[in-house]
């Protein structure tokens, strides 16, 4: 009989693992890192240690104890023996790290399945992020007992790609990836055909987004099948309907700026390509140039190589980098640039400096995100907009952060704007959408409210981590 095990995800948004069962064959979906469960006892200085490989992350609760999933290299820094692959892989719904992110930590032999577009995302990440036992969902480095040689390339895991229509079968299990609309492209809900029929999956989605399009096949199809159970993300089951749409966003944000007679600033997810193509659009109807940083360059090249996305590459006409000071505090020393992914772009013809921005401001609309809010010190930007396009904070340690920025926006008396649509959808959407595809069971995760849940019916599980349901 198939079986439901969550060891993520339950009463908090994000940390997604979910190991569904059904004869020999052992699948996770998503494998992700709990942001409130590793705020909870670690910070910024306050780091688990790598030299205990898994061992703080295992004894903390952070990832479930499970024999034949973790790599040998990790183990063995807790005395534990190499341990043979035991479940027969990881379907990954999209590519936000509380989804994707502890991928790092598993064994090299199990496949990743993912969409294309995710894949893409997870090697732009991989491109410009610092390796560290938290983010090698790409490849990764052995770390041995002993002596490590960093000079060795990494070890490449396996992955499968798919795209909707596809169906994968894997032991007594068949799963079939449909795409759904949500804040990072790539996204993809699933169905798990079982021994005992259908069970659904969402991932994350939403119905007021740019590509709903996507999200209301996935629900035609899961009706279609009449599911047995249906796993379901609750982020705003707690939200009342609004009218938050990216065309909202696109008006809302386009009229502040024609307004603007300064510096234009704006925040939001560089992995969310509908709001790249929102600010783009608007850059391009305001004579402003997009400006973006290195990191922003490895997310547009590797979107580009994707046609289905249509979107620039970094080195596209009304696209500028901004080149940041390095350690003599100058922008002009080829030799201090360290990381290659800035290494490889410094022969772009749209380089830009600090400098350059100053000289007229009003031509610019600058792609900002607050952990680079020092950049602010050389841009002189009194007087500017900021419009911040990204979920309001909604717990603790985001409204120290949120504060943080208040703070210096307040000091440069720049203007502050919040327009925003939400990647997940709304609660009455998500209502109607259960009520549409009628599940005989709704496991709900993805959502520190889960009572809310018990408004549909007696079929609504009260879902508890580690704990095994039959279906």
């Amino acid at each position: 009989m198939p079986q439901i095990t969550f060891y993520g995800g339950v009463g908090e948004i994000g940390g997604n693992k979910i190991l569904i069962e059904d004869s020999d064959t052992r699948i996770f979906f998503d494998f992700g890192m709990s942001f409130s469960k590793r705020a909870k006892y670690f910070e910024e200085f306050l780091k688990p240690r790598t030299a205990n490989g898994i061992g703080d992350f295992l004894a903390m609760g952070l990832i479930p104890d499970i024999q034949g999933i973790y790599r040998e290299d990790l183990l063995s820094h807790m005395g534990r023996k190499p341990e043979d692959p035991g479940i027969d892989g990881v379907f990954l719904s999209h590519a936000h790290a509380d989804h994707a992110n502890y991928i790092s930590f598993l064994h090299k032999d199990i496949p990743i399945y993912c969409g294309e577009t995710c894949k893409s995302i997870l090697d732009a990440v991989n491109e410009q992020s610092q390796r560290s036992i938290e983010s090698e969902a790409v490849d990764f480095k052995p770390r041995p007992l002993f002596r490590c040689d960093y000079r060795k390339p990494p070890i490449e895991r396996s992955f499968e790609l798919f795209r909707t229509g596809d169906k994968i079968k894997i032991g007594s299990l068949e799963i079939e990836p449909i795409h759904v609309d949500h804040s990072v492209p790539g996204a993809y809900g699933f169905i798990i055909w079982t021994s005992e029929g259908p069970v659904i999956y969402t991932g994350d989605l939403r119905l007021h987004g740019a590509q709903s399009h996507m999200t209301r096949d996935f629900i035609e199809r899961s009706t279609e099948v009449k599911p047995i159970a249906m796993i379901t993300e609750g982020t705003r089951i707690d939200a009342k309907k609004t009218n938050e749409t990216e065309e909202k966003v696109y008006s809302d944000s386009k009229r502040s700026i024609e307004d603007s007679k300064g510096l234009c600033i704006v925040d939001f997810n560089f992995k969310d390509v509908d709001r790249f193509k929102t600010f783009f659009k608007i850059a391009n109807e305001t004579q402003r140039e997009l400006v973006i940083n290195f990191k922003h360059a490895c997310f547009l090249d590797n979107y580009h190589n994707d046609k289905k996305l249509n979107v620039p590459n970094s080195a596209n006409e009304g696209i500028s980098i901004l080149k940041p000071k390095v350690k003599t505090g100058t922008y002009n020393d080829k030799e201090d640039y360290t990381d290659s992914y800035i290494k490889d772009r410094l022969g772009h013809p749209n380089l830009i400096t600090a400098n350059d921005i100053l000289k007229k401001p009003s031509r610019y609309m600058l792609v900002l995100n607050f952990w680079y809010f020092n950049n602010l010190i050389d841009l002189n930007p009194y007087g500017s907009l900021y419009i911040h396009s990204l979920s309001e904070p909604f717990n603790e340690e985001m409204e120290i952060s949120f504060e943080r920025m208040m703070s210096w926006l307040k000091y440069f008396k720049i203007d502050f704007r919040q327009i925003h649509c939400s990647g997940h959808i709304n609660g009455e959407d998500l209502t109607n959408m259960i009520k549409t595809i009628k599940p005989k069971k709704i496991f709900p995760i993805h959502t520190e409210r889960p009572e809310l849940f018990n408004n549909l019916g007696s079929n609504v599980i009260s879902v508890k981590e580690r704990e095994c349901y039959k279906i």
